[in-house]
């Protein structure tokens, strides 16, 4: 499928309630207009076995995102810290997504990644500084190996994301991709960087993130 070509990205209030381990129902997805991509950074050589679709709902304490991501090959880290937390994860296999809220600095923004196998890291982005964010996030994930497919949901806590979060709300924000086991890697971008070399740290090149209260409401 050829990519969607939008420089805005919708998250959707989820309607109902979470199930018992805080995820949203399979149905509350269907809501959400899906962010596509297939292109490099540059918003080149298009991929369509290593297609993104990102879907994003919300509600007033959380942010909730899934990644469905077609593959080519996985390759993960064996390892990881007891809660899955791993250092160096863009080395392997990742969805990405770089969020930065109203209130943050001009080059200051969250950053979390999520790989196949469940293995995560958040980190806060400021120059000259990266930190670790402790956001709290929750995943699950599943890999279809029939489909060649891959799907990441995370549940973010909107008080480790923004200082205060009220509606109505315009982020900042991009979603990347990394696959393949050693260079040339598949470094695919919602909203291009078009730096030389990959490169996703550039804020600059950011689309909108617009939360709505209703599907209905979203347009694009």
């Amino acid at each position: 499928m050829a990519d969607i070509r939008t420089d805005t990205a919708f998250a959707v209030r989820m309607a109902g309630a979470a199930d018992a381990e805080g995820f949203p129902p399979e149905r509350a997805w269907e809501t959400a207009p899906p962010v596509c991509f297939t292109r490099d950074w540059q918003g080149k050589n298009a991929d369509g076995q290593r297609e993104t679709r990102v879907r994003l709902l919300w509600n007033a304490q959380f942010l909730f995102l899934r990644f469905d991501a077609r593959y080519r090959s996985i390759t993960v880290f064996p390892d990881a810290e007891p809660s899955g937390r791993r250092d160096g994860l863009w080395d392997r296999d990742v969805c990405e997504v770089f969020l930065q809220p109203p209130d943050s600095a001009a080059r200051a923004y969250k950053e979390i990644e999520v790989a196949p196998n469940g293995f995560w890291i958040d980190l806060d982005i400021a120059p000259g500084e990266k930190r670790d964010l402790r956001s709290g996030l929750r995943r699950r994930v599943h890999i279809d190996e029939q489909k060649e497919q891959w799907r990441a949901v995370l549940v973010l806590p909107m008080k480790s994301l923004a200082v205060r979060f009220e509606m109505p709300a315009v982020w900042r924000a991009n979603f990347f991709r990394v696959e393949g086991a050693a260079e040339p890697r598949f470094y695919s971008a919602w909203r291009p960087t078009n730096t030389p070399e990959p490169n996703f740290h550039v804020p600059e090149a950011f689309g909108a993130l617009v939360f709505t209260e209703a599907a209905s409401k979203t347009k694009g």
